[in-house]
Protein backbone atom coordinates (compact mmCIF):
# COMPACT_ATOMS: atom_id res chain seq x y z
CA UNK A 1 0.00 0.00 0.00
CA UNK A 2 1.45 3.51 -1.19
CA UNK A 3 1.27 6.61 1.33
CA UNK A 4 0.95 9.81 0.12
CA UNK A 5 3.67 12.35 1.21
CA UNK A 6 2.81 15.29 2.98
CA UNK A 7 4.24 18.42 3.74
CA UNK A 8 2.55 21.77 5.87
CA UNK A 9 0.74 24.65 5.07
CA UNK A 10 0.88 27.09 7.88
CA UNK A 11 1.03 24.81 10.80
CA UNK A 12 -1.02 22.05 9.02
CA UNK A 13 0.02 18.97 7.58
CA UNK A 14 -1.52 18.63 4.21
CA UNK A 15 -1.03 15.95 1.25
CA UNK A 16 1.68 17.09 -0.85
CA UNK A 17 -0.79 16.84 -4.10
CA UNK A 18 -2.88 19.50 -2.51
CA UNK A 19 -1.05 22.06 -1.20
CA UNK A 20 -0.49 23.80 -4.69
CA UNK A 21 -4.03 24.29 -4.93
CA UNK A 22 -4.33 25.86 -1.43
CA UNK A 23 -1.56 28.39 -2.00
CA UNK A 24 -3.53 29.11 -5.39
CA UNK A 25 -6.71 29.68 -3.43
CA UNK A 26 -4.44 31.96 -0.99
CA UNK A 27 -3.16 34.59 -3.97
CA UNK A 28 -6.04 34.17 -5.71
CA UNK A 29 -8.26 35.76 -2.70
CA UNK A 30 -5.78 38.35 -1.99
CA UNK A 31 -4.46 39.11 -5.59
CA UNK A 32 -6.34 42.85 -5.71
CA UNK A 33 -5.79 43.85 -2.34
CA UNK A 34 -2.06 42.38 -2.74
CA UNK A 35 0.06 45.06 -2.59
CA UNK A 36 -2.14 47.17 -0.56
CA UNK A 37 -1.37 44.56 1.87
CA UNK A 38 2.37 44.27 0.99
CA UNK A 39 2.47 48.38 2.55
CA UNK A 40 0.31 47.47 5.67
CA UNK A 41 1.93 44.43 6.83
CA UNK A 42 5.55 45.71 6.77
CA UNK A 43 4.97 49.67 7.25
CA UNK A 44 6.17 49.71 3.87
CA UNK A 45 9.64 48.17 4.69
CA UNK A 46 9.23 45.37 2.06
CA UNK A 47 10.08 48.43 -0.94
CA UNK A 48 13.39 48.65 1.26
CA UNK A 49 14.15 45.26 1.12
CA UNK A 50 13.13 45.01 -2.47
CA UNK A 51 15.69 47.64 -3.35
CA UNK A 52 18.42 45.74 -1.39
CA UNK A 53 17.27 43.02 -3.33
CA UNK A 54 18.26 45.30 -6.56
CA UNK A 55 21.40 47.04 -5.09
CA UNK A 56 23.08 43.31 -4.72
CA UNK A 57 21.76 42.24 -7.72
CA UNK A 58 23.29 44.74 -9.76
CA UNK A 59 21.39 44.57 -13.10
CA UNK A 60 23.16 45.13 -16.33
CA UNK A 61 21.96 45.80 -19.74
CA UNK A 62 21.36 42.81 -21.69
CA UNK A 63 20.09 40.63 -19.35
CA UNK A 64 17.10 38.10 -18.97
CA UNK A 65 15.51 37.92 -15.90
CA UNK A 66 13.13 35.15 -15.01
CA UNK A 67 11.21 36.64 -11.67
CA UNK A 68 9.42 33.09 -10.48
CA UNK A 69 6.30 33.86 -8.00
CA UNK A 70 6.44 37.42 -9.51
CA UNK A 71 2.86 38.29 -8.78
CA UNK A 72 2.27 41.79 -9.76
CA UNK A 73 5.89 42.75 -11.22
CA UNK A 74 7.88 45.02 -8.90
CA UNK A 75 11.12 42.65 -9.16
CA UNK A 76 10.59 42.74 -12.81
CA UNK A 77 9.96 46.61 -13.15
CA UNK A 78 12.77 47.50 -10.87
CA UNK A 79 14.94 45.35 -12.64
CA UNK A 80 14.08 46.87 -15.57
CA UNK A 81 14.66 50.35 -14.76
CA UNK A 82 18.06 49.54 -13.10
CA UNK A 83 19.02 48.10 -16.15
CA UNK A 84 18.37 51.21 -17.82
CA UNK A 85 15.96 49.97 -20.15
CA UNK A 86 17.68 47.16 -21.97
CA UNK A 87 16.86 44.20 -20.17
CA UNK A 88 14.30 41.72 -20.49
CA UNK A 89 11.90 40.16 -17.41
CA UNK A 90 9.69 37.43 -17.61
CA UNK A 91 7.28 37.26 -14.51
CA UNK A 92 6.51 34.21 -14.12
CA UNK A 93 3.77 32.84 -11.39
CA UNK A 94 0.78 30.12 -10.78
CA UNK A 95 -2.01 32.63 -9.67
CA UNK A 96 -3.41 33.98 -13.15
CA UNK A 97 -4.94 36.52 -11.39
CA UNK A 98 -1.64 38.08 -9.73
CA UNK A 99 -0.65 38.54 -13.32
CA UNK A 100 -3.68 40.48 -14.35
CA UNK A 101 -3.22 42.34 -11.71
CA UNK A 102 0.22 43.44 -12.47
CA UNK A 103 -0.31 43.75 -15.96
CA UNK A 104 -2.90 47.02 -15.38
CA UNK A 105 -0.12 48.59 -13.31
CA UNK A 106 1.48 51.72 -15.46
CA UNK A 107 4.86 50.54 -15.26
CA UNK A 108 3.61 47.52 -17.17
CA UNK A 109 2.57 49.82 -20.08
CA UNK A 110 6.08 51.49 -20.13
CA UNK A 111 8.02 48.62 -20.48
CA UNK A 112 5.56 46.59 -23.18
CA UNK A 113 7.69 43.92 -25.09
CA UNK A 114 10.61 44.14 -22.20
CA UNK A 115 7.80 42.31 -19.87
CA UNK A 116 6.42 38.86 -20.42
CA UNK A 117 3.96 37.56 -17.79
CA UNK A 118 3.70 33.63 -17.86
CA UNK A 119 1.65 31.40 -15.59
CA UNK A 120 3.65 28.37 -14.45
CA UNK A 121 4.98 26.01 -11.71
CA UNK A 122 8.25 27.18 -9.48
CA UNK A 123 9.02 23.44 -10.07
CA UNK A 124 8.49 22.69 -13.54
CA UNK A 125 9.15 25.73 -15.44
CA UNK A 126 8.60 25.71 -18.90
CA UNK A 127 11.79 27.00 -20.41
CA UNK A 128 14.76 25.30 -21.75
CA UNK A 129 18.23 24.86 -20.10
CA UNK A 130 20.48 27.71 -19.74
CA UNK A 131 18.14 30.45 -20.68
CA UNK A 132 17.81 33.31 -18.44
CA UNK A 133 20.95 35.14 -16.86
CA UNK A 134 19.03 36.19 -13.49
CA UNK A 135 16.49 34.04 -11.62
CA UNK A 136 14.88 35.96 -8.70
CA UNK A 137 12.28 34.98 -6.38
CA UNK A 138 10.73 37.19 -3.72
CA UNK A 139 8.38 36.12 -0.41
CA UNK A 140 7.43 33.97 -2.72
CA UNK A 141 9.88 30.36 -2.18
CA UNK A 142 8.03 29.46 1.19
CA UNK A 143 4.82 28.64 -0.69
CA UNK A 144 6.38 25.87 -3.08
CA UNK A 145 5.51 22.55 -2.07
CA UNK A 146 9.00 21.06 -2.88
CA UNK A 147 11.48 23.86 -2.08
CA UNK A 148 14.47 22.14 -3.46
CA UNK A 149 12.87 21.03 -6.70
CA UNK A 150 12.34 24.99 -7.02
CA UNK A 151 16.08 25.50 -6.51
CA UNK A 152 17.20 22.78 -8.52
CA UNK A 153 15.18 24.28 -11.93
CA UNK A 154 16.45 27.71 -10.80
CA UNK A 155 20.01 26.02 -11.90
CA UNK A 156 18.85 24.08 -14.95
CA UNK A 157 17.45 27.27 -16.40
CA UNK A 158 19.90 29.65 -15.71
CA UNK A 159 23.17 29.92 -18.06
CA UNK A 160 26.55 29.42 -16.92
CA UNK A 161 27.59 32.50 -14.65
CA UNK A 162 24.23 32.82 -14.07
CA UNK A 163 22.71 34.73 -10.60
CA UNK A 164 20.28 33.06 -8.54
CA UNK A 165 18.80 35.29 -5.70
CA UNK A 166 16.30 34.84 -2.83
CA UNK A 167 14.26 37.27 -0.98
CA UNK A 168 11.97 36.18 1.90
CA UNK A 169 11.14 36.28 5.49
CA UNK A 170 13.46 34.58 7.58
CA UNK A 171 14.26 34.40 11.61
CA UNK A 172 15.46 37.00 14.08
CA UNK A 173 18.71 35.57 16.13
CA UNK A 174 17.86 37.39 19.02
CA UNK A 175 15.14 35.27 21.09
CA UNK A 176 13.59 38.24 23.08
CA UNK A 177 13.19 40.29 19.43
CA UNK A 178 11.97 37.57 17.57
CA UNK A 179 9.32 37.01 20.69
CA UNK A 180 8.18 40.79 20.09
CA UNK A 181 8.02 40.08 16.19
CA UNK A 182 5.84 36.80 16.59
CA UNK A 183 3.54 38.89 18.86
CA UNK A 184 3.17 41.32 16.03
CA UNK A 185 2.87 38.96 13.42
CA UNK A 186 0.16 36.44 14.87
CA UNK A 187 -1.96 39.12 16.88
CA UNK A 188 -1.47 42.04 13.78
CA UNK A 189 -1.27 40.56 10.21
CA UNK A 190 -4.18 38.52 10.35
CA UNK A 191 -6.17 41.21 11.92
CA UNK A 192 -5.35 43.71 9.17
CA UNK A 193 -5.66 41.20 6.16
CA UNK A 194 -9.78 40.93 7.65
CA UNK A 195 -10.14 44.22 7.51
CA UNK A 196 -8.29 45.84 4.41
CA UNK A 197 -8.61 42.29 2.42
CA UNK A 198 -11.76 41.10 3.80
CA UNK A 199 -9.47 37.54 4.35
CA UNK A 200 -8.77 36.89 7.65
CA UNK A 201 -7.68 33.00 6.68
CA UNK A 202 -4.98 33.52 4.53
CA UNK A 203 -2.88 36.29 6.00
CA UNK A 204 -3.33 33.57 9.01
CA UNK A 205 -1.30 31.54 6.77
CA UNK A 206 1.11 33.76 5.81
CA UNK A 207 1.99 34.35 8.81
CA UNK A 208 2.58 30.52 9.86
CA UNK A 209 4.30 29.64 6.68
CA UNK A 210 6.86 32.34 7.89
CA UNK A 211 7.45 29.80 10.59
CA UNK A 212 7.84 26.97 8.75
CA UNK A 213 11.10 28.38 6.18
CA UNK A 214 14.07 26.95 7.02
CA UNK A 215 16.83 29.42 8.76
CA UNK A 216 19.11 30.98 6.97
CA UNK A 217 22.10 28.72 7.10
CA UNK A 218 19.82 25.96 6.27
CA UNK A 219 18.01 27.59 3.78
CA UNK A 220 21.70 28.71 2.12
CA UNK A 221 22.94 24.60 2.21
CA UNK A 222 19.76 23.48 0.14
CA UNK A 223 21.00 26.04 -2.04
CA UNK A 224 24.79 24.25 -2.38
CA UNK A 225 22.72 20.65 -2.47
CA UNK A 226 21.42 22.74 -5.73
CA UNK A 227 24.80 22.93 -7.44
CA UNK A 228 25.14 27.22 -7.19
CA UNK A 229 28.48 27.79 -5.57
CA UNK A 230 29.54 31.24 -3.82
CA UNK A 231 26.29 31.23 -1.61
CA UNK A 232 26.08 33.91 0.85
CA UNK A 233 23.12 35.53 2.50
CA UNK A 234 22.39 39.08 4.33
CA UNK A 235 19.90 39.95 7.05
CA UNK A 236 17.90 42.21 6.31
CA UNK A 237 15.97 44.30 9.53
CA UNK A 238 17.35 41.98 12.01
CA UNK A 239 16.50 38.98 10.01
CA UNK A 240 13.18 39.81 9.77
CA UNK A 241 13.62 38.82 6.04
CA UNK A 242 16.71 37.54 4.53
CA UNK A 243 18.61 37.90 0.77
CA UNK A 244 20.19 34.36 -0.21
CA UNK A 245 22.78 34.66 -3.04
CA UNK A 246 24.11 32.24 -5.96
CA UNK A 247 26.18 31.48 -8.46
CA UNK A 248 26.21 29.22 -11.43
CA UNK A 249 29.14 28.47 -12.19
Amino acid sequence: MTTNRTTHFGFTEVEEDAKAGMVHGVFSSVASKYDVMNDAMSMGIHRIWKEAMMDWLAPQPGQKLLDVAGGTGDISFKFNDRAKGQAHATVLDMTESMLIEGRKRPEATAMGDRLDWVVGDAMALPFKDNTFDVYTISFGIRNVTRIQDAINEAYRVLRPGGRFMVLEFSAIPNPAMQWAYDRYSFNVIPKLGEIIANDRDSYQYLVESIRKFPKQEVFAEMIRKGGFEMVKYRNLSLGIAALHSGWKI
